[in-house]
């Protein structure tokens, strides 16, 4: 049989290059590792959490599905309208805080208040909907089948 050589390296005869580095040096290469690490974990921060949007972007579109979805949550909740509700702008509204009144009666005559807000800074929407004066629902964040395709 034939025997192999293996060769053996003596490490401490093997000489490593070292690198000489100024403080400044270090400093700027720690401050763009740094900001690069933040900007990584700032990223998937976004990523992650920043997914929630407005369901209704505009104040025409949150006018015009105001009287649907509120309708729909009505049904939901056994309360039946006489007819559709009638929805105008809150005054005060602007195109980053989105807000909008509907109302309409029951069936049974009793006076019902819809309120809809979109604020696009915290990206999110309140609903609320009184019943002659009692809250039916109170600050949702979504009506009828928008909580559907959120759910779902």
């Amino acid at each position: 049989m034939a025997r192999v050589k293996t060769a053996r390296v003596n490490l401490a005869r093997v000489k490593v290059p070292r690198l000489k580095m100024s403080r400044t040096m270090a400093l700027i290469l720690g401050s763009a590792a740094l900001l690069v690490v933040a900007a990584v974990a700032g990223g998937a921060y976004l990523l992650l959490s920043g997914h929630e949007e407005l369901t209704y972007k505009t104040q025409a579109a949150l006018r015009k599905a105001l009287p649907v979805t509120a309708t729909a949550e009505l049904h939901k909740r056994g309360v039946t309208l006489t007819s559709a509700l009638k929805c105008e702008d809150l005054p005060g509204w602007t195109p980053r805080k989105m807000r909008v009144s509907c109302t309409g009666t029951t069936s049974d005559k009793k006076p019902v208040e819809v309120i809809g807000s979109g604020e696009q800074a915290t990206r999110k929407n309140n609903y609320t909907i009184l019943v002659d004066g009692r809250p039916v629902v109170e600050n949702a964040p979504c009506l009828g089948a928008d909580c559907v395709k959120k759910e779902g």
